[in-house]
């Protein structure tokens, strides 16, 4: 697999990089193309302390990566920005209302938007882990725009049922949620038996 990886500015930077960790350890996939947005580096300094743009697969990962590179927003010309390119699908996780408001109009902005835009024109999957909360209805008509355009929206709402221990936790199994949706079921995932 060959996956797309972006982190906006919306609150919830420990499940962008959760994801980025489990997308390395995984040997299903061969390559991510990860985009942080100008606005997720606010959110990545005040919630896990990492500043700066520099390294910064490395700072989420705690080891330099082979496997995950880093693209620039600005940059339209990406790989990513065609159709031409094999892409397996995007993963927008914490996705912003503001990015969500982008791809559900087809604004193709900036790189983020671009390569989202390709996933829905090439019939890829898109899963849009959108964070906010109460949601207007700009919020909800975008994610009903986005969704019938083929989009998947899978709000960021941990899950208790598995009596997680801590946040990390939480986290964790949100994101093996997310990789179970597009086919990557991870290791140690919380299945649900319905057993008493």
């Amino acid at each position: 697999m060959n996956l797309t990886v972006a982190m906006t500015g919306a609150s919830g930077a420990i499940f962008g990089r959760l994801l980025l960790q489990a997308v390395e350890a995984d040997p299903r996939i061969e390559r991510v193309n990860f985009i942080p947005s100008d606005n997720s580096l606010r959110v990545l300094a005040e919630e896990l302390h990492i500043s700066g743009r520099g390294e910064l697969v490395e700072k989420l990962l705690g080891a330099r990566s082979e496997k995950i590179h880093q693209l620039a927003e600005s940059d339209i010309g990406a790989c990513v920005a065609s159709g031409s390119y094999p892409s397996s699908g995007m993963i927008v996780l914490p996705c912003s209302m503001g990015t969500l408001a982008g791809i559900a109009n087809g604004l193709s902005q900036n790189l983020i938007e671009r390569a989202a835009d390709v996933c829905l024109k090439e019939r890829r999957p898109l899963v849009l882990c959108v964070r906010e909360t109460p949601f207007n209805k700009i919020h909800l008509r975008n994610m009903t725009l986005a969704a019938d355009a083929g989009a998947t929206i899978f709000p960021v709402i941990p899950a208790f049922y598995n009596q997680p221990v801590d946040s990390t936790e939480m986290a964790r199994q949100f994101v093996a949620r997310v990789l179970a949706h597009i086919g990557l079921p991870q290791a140690g995932a919380y299945e649900w038996t319905g057993g008493s």
